[in-house]
């Protein structure tokens, strides 16, 4: 697919997803609000296939936990894949799940060696299951933990490299993560494998004044601090399928469609 920019469907924006003419507009949709036998829900992403290219994002593989991933879980995302075939289908490098008990959250681990090897095989299974390569998205970060023996960049590139993934990176939480934790976001693009980039996610944050931390919260515009590390990203990789998420607080479709066209503009530059 053509470096193009998408934005994250939500029902209420229906009609107008479907009506709209910009050329180019791809919508992603969160697997796990599809991963169901019928209904409302699976007829409107049918109808909105047929007009759209679709791009699946997961956030319930738990692709760190050391347990192989759920295959049920998995099994219902293999059939939402099938039955949409999107041109790119992406998770979290985190975890939510321990045993049977799910979190609400997309939990941190220490970026060892031991760590490196269970991820990879997660993906493995991952991808062998869903017949395709999937992309790996850079979490949000908001504490520093203990045990780390990879920078998060290098960690990604290895994961990259030992499983034949792809990266999604998400510009707002690199932003996120480098105030939280202490680290420039420069500096982070400067080690991330450019060949395996296969998307880039924008999105807005909001403060927490009092802990003194910035929140991944998608409920407001692209951060301007997001939108400079963006242009660097461009500059330094090339252009790159690239979404505008919004899950809160969620704007008139209009607002959303002058992100993306701003989106587009360092690949037309």
């Amino acid at each position: 697919m053509s470096p193009t920019a998408g934005l994250a469907f939500k029902p209420q924006h229906f009609a107008e997803a479907i009506a709209c003419p910009a050329a180019g507009l791809w919508f992603e949709i969160h697997a796990e609000n599809y991963m169901v036998d019928g209904g409302p829900r699976l007829a409107m992403l049918d109808t909105l296939h047929a007009e759209r290219p679709i791009s699946v994002h997961g956030v319930g593989l738990s692709l760190a936990s050391t347990e192989a991933p759920d295959p049920v879980h998995l099994n219902k995302l293999a059939r939402l894949v099938d039955r949409c075939d999107p041109f790119l289908v992406s998770e979290h490098l985190a975890w939510c799940r321990l045993g049977e008990r799910c979190f609400p959250d997309l939990l941190p681990f220490p970026r060892s060696n031991e760590a490196l090897r269970l991820i990879a095989r997660n993906i493995d299974i991952v991808q062998n299951r869903l017949r395709r390569p999937i992309l790996i998205e850079n979490p949000s970060l908001y504490m520093e933990l203990e045990g780390h023996e990879w920078s998060e960049p290098e960690f990604l590139g290895e994961l990259a490299a030992r499983t034949g993934c792809g990266l999604v990176v998400d510009l707002n939480n690199i932003v996120v993560s480098g105030h939280n934790i202490g680290f420039d976001p420069t500096g982070y693009l400067a080690g991330l494998p450019g060949h395996a980039i296969g998307e880039y996610h924008l999105a807005g944050h909001s403060a927490d004044d009092a802990a003194g931390l910035l929140i991944d919260s998608h409920d407001c515009p692209v951060a301007e601090a997001v939108w400079s590390l963006f242009d660097a990203a461009v500059r330094r990789f090339g252009a790159r399928p690239t979404l505008i998420e919004r899950d809160g607080n969620l704007p008139p479709f209009g607002e959303l469609l002058v992100e993306r066209a701003r989106a587009l503009e360092p690949v037309h530059a």
